[in-house]
């Protein structure tokens, strides 16, 4: 089911188009170009080459404006840590520098070519590299054909050990705009550089943590932004540099009942992606906020690409359900046309299954959106198997989407299924706040109310129900099996946060006390302890049979949390249910993983679940 071709949205550079490939089963996906979209492909980089495991893993890249050079990051074994190289296209051969100690930061070339700006840490203890906290992000310049060593201070905050900088030029090249972030928090800060004068200083022009704000494009001194300052579910700004003052700044789109998830300026226009209850809606307007119209899509599921330049007519974008894979469209800006570029080919027939999004009622009363999807045909006995899956943090979206796992899951009869819960971002910074923070156990509650809909509508029973997710649906997991462990007849909690109380004393743990708060806050302290899945386990109790996976070079949720989770919980479970932990070795979080080991560890997974709710 895995093995079929994967194609990633081109991406047009000066005369050449750029995209990623991975022939069904290679570990991982190769970089492309071609001079048209007929031509045939030139290989740019092909990861595989690097380790013989395919554990080395393609982690960032950022083309030259003109497409003579890639810089690109390199990850081994899934650690966050990123080493970035320099190759010219047109000779194929790398220069002899490399950019060490990066995380969490792009590269954003200048105009000329010559070189990039980038975010970069100090050099760690090498003992500790894995484990140690990240503090005092540094943004430097790094000009071509010169070591690291000499690369140029752009900005830092040695009184702010915790702010962390994405850098942005401007597509007139005149500016580097500075989103400023601290942590996970969805408010950042917004500075910018003039860059036609090479001595101007950095200049604050969002200074307060109170929204969010995002630079969409300029038309010279005149900035696009998208925030959520008093629009929870987004709008677009215009600010003049010449009159930053809030009081100045004008509307050009209103915020909308849907979400407004990403914008960009395609053929001197705004596009823009919007949620509507976790499906994709695109909709044109004109550079003054006047809607131009929406943008027809194949169907009923989640898009992105529209990458661009403001003056390109045409355009890509993907699209994907849970029963379509992923496939590319060609947009037409000027007649409003979509045509299919690309579509894989798997071994399954999509008119057999079928989705649908229902409501149910939480704890609290308010009404939470659930995707089901399934074979057709289903019989509400009570007794099909289901997989229920979750998130609910850190504004982020969880949308329709294809996955060979889910697809064999479906394909044993069972049903995936998927809530919006609290936490995320779908219904903007409202539904965001209200999961975090003080409010986190809202998430655990909606999540549990899924479960218990699921059951009372006649899909399935407490042994036939399994729960999973990862990261943040790892701790989902956690914290609703010891709450609930009478309600799940399985539990997947994967590379999880189990310890609320010590998670930000480890890499890049204290990001999230803005999401979690922090256990040395007196006010904190109470509410995470009432629900960290490690101090919640309670001895003689029968808990759901459960299947922990972590990986050994995970330094994002360092796997102590797990190791310790499971420890606890064999100690403490009575029942018969098994309870194991799983441990990849040479991989991380999960970004970057081989094939082969995603292969690996979801046949374990769906064997786990098969053996234990049969």
């Amino acid at each position: 089911m895995w093995n079929y071709e994967k194609l990633s949205v081109p991406l047009k550079k000066g005369d050449r188009y750029f995209f990623s490939k991975n022939n069904g089963l290679q570990n991982q996906s190769v970089l492309y170009s071609r001079k048209s979209l007929t031509s045939e492909p030139e290989m740019i980089l092909d990861p595989n080459l690097l380790s013989e495991d395919g554990t080395v893993a393609l982690s960032g890249l950022a083309l030259s404006d003109n497409a003579q050079y890639l810089a690109y990051g390199l990850s081994e074994s899934g650690s966050d840590w990123q080493t970035w190289h320099i190759r010219d296209l047109s000779t194929g051969e790398d220069l002899s520098e490399q950019l060490q100690w990066i995380k969490f930061s792009g590269a954003a070339w200048t105009a000329d070519h010559q070189g990039f700006f980038y975010g970069r840490y100090d050099e760690p203890d090498e003992n500790n590299k894995l484990e140690g906290v990240n503090y005092y992000q540094k943004l430097f310049y790094h000009r071509l054909g010169t070591p690291q060593s000499a690369d140029l201070l752009i900005y830092e905050r040695p009184d702010q050990k915790e702010w962390g900088f994405q850098a942005v030029v401007s597509e007139d090249g005149d500016y580097l705009l500075i989103h400023v972030w601290l942590g996970t928090d969805a408010r950042n800060l917004l500075f910018y550089k003039d860059l036609k004068s090479p001595e101007s200083p950095v200049t604050e022009l969002i200074s307060i943590f109170e929204a969010s704000y995002s630079f969409i494009g300029n038309q010279k001194s005149l900035f696009w932004v998208k925030t959520d300052l008093n629009a929870p579910r987004g709008r677009v700004i215009a600010i003049d540099l010449h009159h930053p003052d809030q009081e100045h700044w004008q509307t050009i789109i209103s915020e909308s009942a849907d979400t407004l998830e990403g914008i960009g300026i395609l053929n001197h226009q705004f596009v823009a992606t919007y949620l509507k209850d976790a499906r994709s809606q695109v909709k044109c307007f004109a550079l003054d906020g006047q809607e131009l119209g929406e943008v027809s899509l194949p169907g009923v599921g989640s898009v992105s690409g529209f990458y661009g330049k403001t003056t390109e007519t045409k355009t890509f974008y993907s699209f994907t359900s849970f029963t379509t894979p992923t496939s590319i469209y060609r947009f037409d800006l000027e007649s409003g046309e979509s045509t299919l570029y690309w579509q894989p080919q798997v071994d399954f027939n999509p008119t057999e299954y079928e989705t649908q999004q229902v409501f149910f009622t939480s704890k609290d009363g308010t009404q939470i959106p659930l995707f089901l999807s399934h074979k057709k045909g289903l019989i509400k006995d009570g007794k099909t198997p289901v997989y229920l899956y979750g998130y609910g943090g850190f504004n982020v979206f969880l949308t329709p989407s294809f996955s060979p796992v889910q697809l064999a899951w479906m394909e044993m009869g069972g049903i995936f299924a998927l809530p919006t819960l609290r936490g995320g971002g779908e219904y903007g910074e409202e539904w965001h706040q209200a999961g975090m923070k003080h409010h986190k156990q809202t998430v655990f509650d909606d999540f549990i109310a899924a479960a218990e809909y699921l059951i009372t509508a006649g899909y399935t029973c407490t042994d036939k129900l399994a729960i999973a997710g990862g990261s943040n649906g790892g701790l989902l997991v956690g914290a609703c099996m010891t709450q609930r462990p009478d309600l799940f007849g399985a539990a997947l909690p994967a590379v999880g946060v189990m310890d609320m109380l010590r998670f930000h004393q480890f890499t890049i743990g204290w990001a999230w006390c803005a999401e979690y708060g922090s256990s040395e806050n007196a006010e904190d302290f109470p509410v995470l302890y009432a629900y960290s899945p490690l101090h919640n386990l309670q001895g003689d109790t029968s808990y759901p049979a459960t299947l922990i996976t972590t990986a050994d070079h995970d330094d994002r949720v360092v796997p102590a949390h797990s190791f310790k989770f499971a420890a606890a919980l064999q100690a403490a479970h009575s029942g018969m249910a098994p309870t194991l932990i799983r441990i990849e070795t040479k991989a991380g979080h999960g970004a970057g993983k081989p094939t082969q080991k995603q292969i690996e560890e979801a046949s374990d997974r769906l064997a786990f679940v098969k053996h234990v709710l049969a």
